[in-house]
């Protein structure tokens, strides 16, 4: 009984805080979009606040488990919002605002966690204070690494549309030409540069560069900021 009480402990602290940044930022984007002019995702049932509703099995919470457990990288993804840009009133800045709608609500989040760890939770009941502590050490962890991870500047990443809409038309084009091979781009930069790197003695860890280092940082800043 008691292993079955240890597991179920340590899924929760990773699995709630994980849960709830990716359904906030899921429902992030279908609010964001709604106020732009798409209903597309409150016709099908996406401006929710279930999780059910934006979390794919694999994605979400089977494949993110594997690479914990193996020390990897953390990566996942989750349902993706429907979003139908035409129907955007200006297209571009829609385009902007409804992708970093998901990152900002991961930001927002991080700092609710971080304040909730500074002042509530030492008024907390004793008997579930290391507990709360765990979910928000890894809820300030998981929001920090989807915001950074998302605003990486290549779709179909939050970052990538952002950059679309950002851009010179002609240019634009071009890199929304990349969607559809820039998770292959991604998935190459973060799991075969390090092995390449590592082959040849050299620190390919895009990973460590671009997200872990920065949210590892940042995160430290925060605390001490708003502490």
């Amino acid at each position: 009984m008691g292993d079955v009480a240890s597991v179920l402990y340590g899924v929760s602290i990773w699995a709630l805080p994980l849960i709830f940044a990716v359904t906030l930022h899921e429902a992030a984007h279908g609010y964001a979009a709604l106020a732009m002019g798409d209903d597309t995702a409150q016709r099908m049932g996406r401006i929710s606040l279930n999780p059910l509703r934006h979390v794919d099995p694999f994605g979400t919470i089977i494949l993110p488990a594997m690479l914990l457990i193996m020390g990897g990288v953390m990566f996942g993804w989750a349902k993706p919002v429907p979003v139908n840009f035409n129907k955007l009133r200006r297209p571009r800045l829609g385009m902007i605002v409804v992708a970093a709608a998901g990152p900002g609500m991961n930001l927002a989040l991080a700092i609710i966690a971080v304040l909730t760890a500074v002042y509530i939770l030492p008024h907390s009941p004793a008997t579930i204070q290391e507990w709360l502590l765990l979910n928000l050490d890894n809820a300030i962890y998981f929001n920090l690494l989807l915001a950074m991870f998302n605003m990486i500047p290549i779709p179909p990443l939050d970052g990538g549309r952002v950059l679309v809409g950002i851009l010179p038309r002609p240019l634009a084009r071009r890199v929304a030409g990349l969607e559809k091979a820039g998770i292959l781009i991604l998935l190459a930069a973060l799991f075969l540069l390090p092995i390449l790197g590592r082959n040849l003695g050299m620190d390919l860890d895009i990973f460590q560069w671009l997200v872990q280092g920065p949210v590892e940082s940042f995160g430290r800043f925060m605390v001490n900021l708003l502490r």
